[in-house]
């Protein structure tokens, strides 16, 4: 406690002059002066006194500081203290622990803010001795399996028994797995449950995880039609627009007494403009009833090597127009279940797509190749062109999405929908400064 060289000097000093004051008061009183022996003796009594409040008040600040470090209460203010040098490693000791909590407070403020925000159930158990308690339920938790913050894991069992049927049966170890729970006595929903168990300072935690399939099936669907509905009504109104101005028009040329050799004229190219929107709009739909009404495929046992060739050869003139040099590496001769007619048109689609890709590219070269791995066949479709920007990569699949002016933006989607119909998957990336798609189909 009394750690500094100046605090045994202060107290020692006070010890001297009172034993000083104690000598001189008894030799005063010897020698017969009464009063300054008394005197001799207030002065010796006061400086006692002082030296008593100087050492109570040492203590008691200690006693303080050292008790609200010990029960984390940083509420007091010692700044009246600091004058006294004695106290400074204490005190900044203090100090530094109070900023400490202070942060801490902080982060766990934002951690609880964050978490009570997220649309995901969270619950974390605590282990006390040999029983559970509840460290943290977040409000989503609490508010939509309309379970009130209990604090013990028995009364939580009364709430929802079947979670915790669930984790007690793994005696709380790491599970990953789907279940379904009544949510307000209606009808049950299937959750996504995830959980761990962790050590922290020698606390054992358990932390839970709920997810709704539901919701997130829910907003992806939501999303879908939004997006879909941005781009039916883009297409509508660019044809629907200019065909009611030339309907208005024709309405003012047509209530003339008599129409002139311009008049008709103008009627000639404004019925040819609407016959070319229409059109426009025709070919819209129809990409639009080709994706909403792909037929299931039909499988049958197929040659890939046969499917490729036949590509090639029906889209050979575009080819040779473009003088563009196609290798088909597949040569071995893989067996694979499928519609036959379907993936033709994903080539076609793919094919299509590279040839445009190379309209401006002075090496001209599409390269096709397929690879047996793990019971799938993977095919690559790959071109010599600049390649896909990073910009568009994620929408290159999306629905009626084009850069191209004449492009209907179904070619990629419907070649997807195709690939996923049968089992497999399409991706994009670039390679070796190629533009490659692949293909996962299963092998038969």
């Amino acid at each position: 406690m009394l750690r500094t060289l100046q605090t045994y000097k202060l107290l020692f000093l006070r010890l001297i002059f009172i034993v000083i004051g104690i000598e001189l008061s008894l030799y005063f009183f010897r020698i017969g002066l009464l009063f300054t022996g008394i005197f001799g003796l207030c002065m010796v009594f006061l400086l006692g006194r002082e030296m008593y409040f100087y050492v109570r008040n040492m203590v008691l600040i200690y006693n303080k500081t050292i008790s609200s470090i010990l029960q984390d209460d940083f509420s007091s203010d010692f700044s009246k203290h600091k004058f006294n040098s004695t106290y400074n490693e204490l005190f900044t000791l203090y100090e530094t622990l109070k900023n400490k909590q202070n942060e801490q407070v902080t982060r766990d403020i934002i951690y609880r803010s964050i978490l009570n925000n997220i649309e995901s159930g969270v619950i974390i158990l605590q282990k006390q001795e040999n029983d559970w308690s509840i460290f943290l339920m977040n409000d989503y938790f609490s508010s939509h399996f309309n379970v009130p913050k209990v604090s013990k894991w028995k009364y939580l069992k009364n709430q929802l028994p079947s979670l915790c049927e669930i984790i007690e049966k793994d005696d709380f170890h790491e599970i990953k797995t789907s279940i379904e729970l009544s949510i307000n006595k209606q009808s049950k929903q299937t959750f996504v449950l995830q959980a761990s168990r962790t050590e922290i300072f020698e606390q054992d935690y358990f932390i839970v995880l709920l997810d709704s399939i539901q919701s997130v099936v829910e907003k992806k669907e939501k999303d879908a039609w939004i997006n879909l509905m941005k781009v039916i009504s883009h297409e509508l109104l660019n044809s629907i627009t200019p065909i009611r101005s030339i309907c208005q028009n024709l309405e003012d040329l047509v209530e003339q007494d008599s129409l002139s050799a311009e008049d008709l004229e103008d009627v000639k190219h404004s019925v040819q403009t609407m016959l070319r929107r229409s059109d426009h709009l025709q070919k819209f739909v129809e990409g639009y009833r080709k994706l909403a009404m792909l037929p299931s495929p039909k499988k049958e046992k197929t040659a890939l090597q046969q499917v490729v060739e036949n590509c090639i050869q029906i889209m050979n003139p575009l080819l040779r127009k473009n003088n563009i040099e196609v290798t088909n590496s597949v040569t071995q001769n893989y067996l694979i279940n499928i519609d036959s007619q379907q993936i033709e048109q994903v080539f076609i689609n793919l094919l299509t797509n590279s040839i445009n890709a190379l309209e401006n590219s002075n090496l001209k070269q599409i390269s096709i190749s397929a690879e047996a791995k793990n019971n799938r066949i993977f095919i690559k479709v790959s071109d010599s062109g600049k390649g896909i920007e990073k910009e568009i990569e994620e929408k290159i699949f999306l629905p009626f999405f084009t850069t191209r002016p004449e492009g209907a933006g179904i070619g990629l989607t419907l070649s997807k929908n195709i690939i996923e119909a049968h089992g497999g998957y399409i991706s994009h990336k670039n390679e070796n400064e190629k533009t490659v798609f692949e293909i996962s189909l299963i092998e038969d």
